[in-house]
This record gives structure tokens, C-alpha cells and sequence, in this order.
């Protein structure tokens, strides 16, 4: 019996967007073929993007074969970042990162690189008004190993 797997999917998807600054986040097939495609992009992704690479996709599956449900999609706002170049992709936006123990640190995302990030941490109680100023204070940096990330989130500002 022939079965659509994950990485048949990453495999389609991957090479069709070889080049293009979009990138495959995420690929879940569930036991009920439900075919669910995260993908992200250095300069965004766009409703256009999603349907081309959903029409690619069915056109490299054989619905005869096997029948299947399809979903592509941005990774949206509230979609944890999974990979570092999501990560050096949101530089300088304020991030809420969990920790494999639980504690939740809150910052400007200031570095990225091969091991981990460097948050800028907020300050406590930092008044609402105060002009923002660089932070050169490096008392309030705290690296961040991948491995110990257990869930990353950009906040969203609506200011």
C-alpha cells in the first residue's frame, strides 16, 4: 500500500523552494492523510506562495493511490520559532523564550548563533514612558542554549 510520509512531503517541498528565501518549517502527516505544510520565508510569505506550493505539491501525489487532505500555510505570529534561521530572521524583536525547566525570559532578541541567542532581558519595572535607549548594560544579556529552548515566541506590539 503506498503511503504519503513526512519526509516524501519535506522532500517536494524543500526542492521546490530551493532558491527561492522560503523555507520548510514544519511537515506532519497525519494517520488520517492530513497533510499539514509550515513554511517561512526571509522576506515573508504571501496566500500566493501557499497556494502555488499546495498545487506542486498535489501535482507530485497520486490522490488514486492514496486519498489526502492538504493544508499549506505561513507560520504566522504566534507560531513558535523552530529553526535558527527563523530565529536571525527576528533579530531585535522582543521575544518570550520557555526553557526546558519551565522559567520564562522575556527580551529584544540581541544575537543569534550556532549554540544558542543572547536576550536582552527587561528590566523590571521599566517605566512605560522612557525613551528607549541600546541597551549597552550586559548585566541584562543572557545566553540562551538552543538545547534548553523549549518553546520561543515573537510578542507582538501593538504601540
Amino acid at each position: 500500500m503506498y503511503m504519503i510520509t513526512e519526509q516524501t512531503i519535506a522532500e517536494i517541498v524543500n526542492d521546490y523552494l530551493e532558491g527561492t528565501g522560503q523555507f520548510l518549517v514544519d511537515a506532519r502527516v497525519t494517520s488520517q492523510n492530513k497533510i499539514m505544510v509550515f513554511i517561512d520565508g526571509d522576506n515573508g510569505v504571501s496566500i500566493a506562495d501557499c497556494t502555488r506550493l499546495s498545487r506542486h505539491i498535489e501535482q507530485q501525489l497520486d490522490r488514486d493511490a492514496e486519498d489526502f487532505e492538504l493544508l499549506v500555510s505561513s507560520v504566522g505570529v504566534g507560531h513558535p520559532l523552530q529553526l535558527n534561521r527563523q530565529y536571525r530572521n527576528n533579530v531585535g524583536r522582543r521575544l518570550a523564550v520557555t526553557a526546558s525547566d519551565g522559567a520564562i525570559t522575556k527580551g529584544r532578541l540581541a544575537e543569534v548563533g550556532e549554540e544558542g541567542i543572547v536576550l536582552e532581558k527587561d528590566k523590571p519595572g521599566k517605566g512605560k514612558k522612557k525613551k528607549k535607549e541600546p541597551d549597552t548594560d550586559t548585566e541584562n544579556r543572557v545566553f540562551i542554549p538552543f538545547e534548553k529552548i523549549e518553546e520561543a515566541r515573537v510578542q507582538v506590539s501593538f504601540k
